[in-house]
């Protein structure tokens, strides 16, 4: 992670008109940027392969999750494809402390995996607002570091198959959440200038992605 300290922001210091040169060189540094869009795409498509139960019930036809379960069906199936591609260089969560793709080899390559059935947006639980406080935190999952925030479709009347909307890859820190102000709320949000700053869109479901050019 070239000189960068560690617990330290790489993006510590810089000016917000600064932060996509940053992120464009993290994501040129990570060894699996070229492979998460494949990944998650092959990840969703599974999805829908999948039977259920003695009578082989389909996701998508018979069975329709909610968007949780579409959700926690990716944050289950990348890891393992990585893993099994990679076996020692990658796998899945171990402990509550780990990411959700674990790097074996160096866990500053970790990621975090964030789906939501917004077009546009991904969340978090209120904690992700919050500066770690405390030895007990300390040990807590960071909620800094890499994620890949990924956007589909939910189920609707229409019959027809959800599609992934996008797929965008960067690195979040926790002062990039915001928490909501009512006390008795439980999520948190990503500011608007990380979204511009600190994620490359990998895949899109409307439009080519070009290969970036540094």
């Amino acid at each position: 992670m070239g000189k960068q300290k560690h617990g330290e922001s790489p993006y510590a210091g810089l000016p917000e008109d600064q932060w996509l040169a940053v992120t464009k060189r993290l994501l040129r540094e990570h060894p699996l940027t070229s492979e998460l869009a494949d990944v998650a795409r092959t990840a969703w498509d599974d999805v829908f392969e999948t039977r259920i139960g003695a009578q082989k019930y389909r996701l998508g036809i018979e069975i329709q999750p909610s968007p949780q379960i579409m959700g926690n069906f990716l944050h289950e199936l990348i890891p393992l494809i990585f893993r099994d591609r990679y076996p020692k260089m990658w796998c899945r969560q171990r402990s509550k402390n780990d990411k959700d793709l674990v790097c074996l080899f160096d866990p500053n390559y970790s990621v975090e995996i964030k789906t939501s059935s917004h077009s546009s947006q991904i969340f978090g639980n209120r904690s992700y607002g919050q500066s770690p406080v405390g030895e007990t935190e300390h040990r807590k999952k960071g909620k800094s570091g890499y994620y890949l925030a990924i956007n589909f479709e939910k189920f609707s009347d229409s019959g027809r198959t959800p599609r992934l909307i996008q797929v965008r890859f960067g690195w979040l820190d926790h002062t990039d959440w915001i928490a909501q102000k009512s006390p008795t709320g439980q999520q948190s949000r990503v500011s608007p200038a990380a979204y511009a700053g600190k994620f490359i869109k990998i895949y899109s479901l409307t439009q080519p992605i070009e290969e970036s050019d540094s």
